[in-house]
């Protein structure tokens, strides 16, 4: 999709903006609301559905070190969690 992404069983956890100055981190909503109230010039849901389910954009400039390690380490958490992706079926085979 044009920029760069963080995958763990072929999930993607963590991608850097096409903008670099914004990443993003796929949370849980709940992981999500924490770290929006504790940071909110840092971490901002992403819009629409995807912000409602977890995904948080995060602001480069303004995050320290320890705070997006922690969010990293979360994502990538999850991914593992949720197991390896399963290959899609292709359309018009059995």
């Amino acid at each position: 999709m044009g920029h760069p992404d963080f995958r763990v069983n072929g999930r993607i956890f963590a991608t850097i903006h096409p903008d670099p100055k914004w990443a993003m981190v796929s949370l849980t909503p709940e992981q999500q609301q924490k770290f929006v109230a504790e940071a909110p010039n840092v971490f901002v849901p992403e819009k629409g559905a995807w912000g409602l389910q977890g995904l948080t954009a995060v602001s480069l400039a303004a995050a320290d070190e320890e705070m997006v390690g922690e969010a990293l380490t979360l994502a990538r958490q999850s991914a593992i969690a949720k197991g390896p992706v399963r290959p899609r079926k292709k359309k018009g085979k059995s």
